[in-house]
């Protein structure tokens, strides 16, 4: 499809103003997200169809409070304005602004509209308008910004057609004027010879590029030159940025006054009542332990019964396809290495899906807000603030867009800290391990009649890995000798019901991500190691010709001969040999070569470590209709005759897993994002030993 068929249209507005809601409700499922060009900042992108079956790309930018960025995340919205690329500049600006913070956010348009591109104004969470005690002359607002305003709530079908109907208007129309017009109140002459360096801009691009030195792909080395020469007295921009600040409030204070009127008599104070016990010193910190706790407990107690139906489902699938297969490679393949070891990793999406769906639905009622002001004051005893709550929390989901959300945090010291610490929160790569190893150890049990002691146990492993962030970030904030200055500011959104739309797309596009991401891992390491455990030397050849002539075998059943044939092939493999190796480093924290090789192969992603081992006991022979599960459950010491995952084992496991880097894309995020392999370096190193010897002290004080 061409460009000319194509209206781009960019959603910009504050932070918590319904901007995604908006977004979701416009492009439905045609949607992907992608970084911008040269920069890990996730960019989410879908199709509209608009009235008259014209087409409109809607990209949802970063929340900012002005076009003169502070972090990098805005820096990307003055970005993608000042761009000249035309598959990339908006023809149409949605500028999403939130009905009881309207003064704030009208700073925000007055800039984008005065950049001569058209711009419409949504305002939403109109629902709130009567609580609140709110009237809006949406006539008069629009008289006076001179442009379509749309008053909506984000969850009205309705209403988001208007919205549609006025992108599709909007972009036949001439260029917008300034409402503002900073130019003539605060330099006429100055402005004026801005404005002939060059016709190709407006003047408010030009200024921009002389406030905040970011040009153009496309500005000739002439046109930087004579911008650049406006820079040289820094002074002077500065007061005049100031002064502009200062005009464009005070045009939208006058604005305002006529057009937007609140009755404090009408509104209701239920938002303060919950305020103060959401956050309340005590209180607030109980209530959200006691909502993790909720959380953890039903991802065991609503996820276990789906979780048997997949389980059970890939067992019999394997048995199936093994029965109507020819007997060769390509059955084995199957049957040993790809199916077992994308079963390891599907069976635990109800339990993802479950986590994700309980946290998109506190992000939308406006509860984790509170939690990240509530955190602020011990976040900075070690060294961060309450924005690196954010990146913490989401780091439940995935470590990459939790250090890459980083960005919103001003000081690099707080933001350096963040990065080296978020990778200990417990991600839903963990989740697998954790799952699988605590259903068990742990037995399915209940305390006081109602407190799962599973989901204790995987509470407890989050707590685990939340804590061992805020003691290295002590660490770090004593020993890194960076100057640190930032101040803390926190958007507390109003409480609202969630909207299931927007949980379901949060949930479907994270569980997605997961599944895909893992699968292509789980996948291709499946097929390697299947390889690996079913090709050998020599002596993988002789394996099972020694095994029949041992004259203590000659007793055994057919069944119980071939579990023998199949174990010492397995050994006497590539994998087995290579899990030999390193059985001597692993063996003092009750491992195993094949818990060992699990170990490794888990460093390409954490979620590994099941499909591993789902693949190396398939290979050896356990029951066909076993599921990973009864086989990690039926695997014995050969040495000692217990179970290998005992109690002291599947601990030491655990508390390896909560402190482990074992994850080579987080890794390589980091590198990016810090501009140097020294951190990720220490990263890995520090995890690692950190894990070993917590793990080795767990295991010899358990056995």
């Amino acid at each position: 499809m061409s460009k000319t068929q194509i209206i781009n249209v960019a959603l910009i507005g504050n932070p918590n103003t319904g901007k995604t809601s908006l977004f979701n409700q416009l492009t439905g499922l045609n949607q992907k997200v992608g970084n911008y060009p040269g920069v890990t900042v996730d960019k989410k992108q879908g199709k509209c169809k608009l009235p008259n079956n014209q087409i409109a790309l809607i990209t949802d930018l970063p929340g900012t409070y002005s076009i003169n960025p502070t972090s990098l995340d805005e820096s990307i919205v003055l970005k993608t304005l000042l761009s000249n690329n035309e598959l990339e500049k908006p023809d149409v600006i949605v500028v999403v602004a939130d009905v009881e913070n309207l003064k704030r956010n009208l700073l925000l348009f007055t800039q984008i509209q005065d950049l001569e591109i058209p711009t419409v104004l949504v305002i939403n969470m109109a629902d709130q308008m009567r609580r609140k005690g709110i009237s809006i002359d949406i006539q008069l607002l629009q008289k006076e910004l001179e442009t379509d305003v749309v008053l909506i709530s984000a969850r009205n079908a309705a209403e988001i057609n208007k919205v549609k109907e006025v992108i599709a208007n909007k972009n036949k129309i001439d260029k917008p004027k300034p409402v503002c017009k900073i130019n003539h109140k605060i330099d006429a002459e100055y402005f004026a010879e801005l404005q002939k360096v060059t016709p190709n801009y407006s003047l408010y691009e030009l200024w921009l590029m002389v406030t905040q030195n970011s040009f153009p792909e496309k500005v000739t080395e002439v046109e930087k030159q004579k911008i650049n020469e406006f820079r040289s007295d820094i002074s002077k921009v500065k007061r005049y940025q100031h002064k502009e600040t200062i005009y464009r409030y005070q045009a939208i204070n006058r604005i305002l006054k006529a057009t937007y009127k609140v009755d404090a008599s009408k509104a209701t104070d239920l938002r303060s009542r919950l305020d103060k016990i959401f956050t309340h010193k005590i209180f607030g910190y109980v209530i959200f332990f006691g909502i993790l706790l909720l959380i953890f407990q039903s991802i065991f107690d609503w996820a276990s019964a789906p979780m048997d139906f997949i389980d059970e489902f890939f067992a019999n699938s394997a048995e199936f396809v093994k029965s109507q297969l020819p007997t060769g490679m390509f059955t084995d393949l199957l049957t040993d290495g790809i199916i077992p070891g994308i079963g390891g990793v599907v069976i635990f999406i109800p339990q993802i899906a479950i986590l994700f769906f309980l946290i998109a639905v506190l992000e939308e009622t406006g509860y984790m807000s509170r939690v990240v002001f509530l955190m602020d004051k011990i976040m900075r005893k070690f060294g961060m603030s309450g924005k690196s709550v954010i990146p913490l929390i989401s780091g439940t989901a995935c470590a990459i867009p939790a250090v890459m959300s980083t960005r919103t945090i001003t000081s690099w010291k707080e933001r350096l800290i963040t990065i080296l610490v978020t990778p200990f929160t417990t991600c839903s790569a963990r989740l697998p391990v954790y799952a699988i190893l605590i259903a068990i150890i742990i037995p399915n049990k209940k305390l006081f009649g109602f407190l799962s002691l599973q989901g204790f146990t995987l509470l407890s492993l989050y707590v685990l890995g939340f804590a061992a962030a805020i003691i290295s970030a002590y660490i770090l904030h004593r020993t890194l000798k960076i100057k640190n200055t930032s101040f803390f500011v926190v958007e507390m959104p109003n409480y609202k019901l969630p909207s299931l739309k927007n949980v379901f797309f949060d949930v479907f596009e994270k569980t997605k991500a997961f599944v895909l991401g893992a699968g292509k891992i789980i996948l291709a390491i499946s097929i390697v190691l299947w390889f690996l455990a079913t090709h050998g030397p020599s002596s993988f050849k002789d394996a099972e010709k020694s095994v029949i002539e041992n004259a203590n075998n000659s007793q055994l059943s057919e069944e119980a001969l071939q579990q023998k044939i199949a174990s010492a092939k397995l050994e006497k493999s590539y994998i087995g040999i290579a899990g030999k190796a390193i059985e001597p480093a692993v063996k003092p924290l009750g491992y195993d070569w094949k818990i060992g090789i699990g170990l490794i192969t888990s460093f390409a992603a954490r979620e590994v470590f099941v499909g591993t081992l789902a693949t190396i006991y398939s290979i050896e022979g356990v029951e066909d209709e076993a599921t990973i599960k009864e086989r990690m459950t039926a695997e014995i010491d050969p040495k000692t005759g217990e179970k290998r995952f005992n109690f002291a084992t599947g601990m030491s496991l655990l508390v390896f897993y909560a402190f482990a880097m074992q994850c080579m894309a987080t890794l390589a995020i980091v590198k990016r994002e810090t501009k140097s392999w020294k951190w990720p370096l220490i990263q890995l190193v520090g995890m690692g030993i950190l894990a070993y010897v917590s793990a080795l002290i767990v295991y010899q004080f358990l056995k």
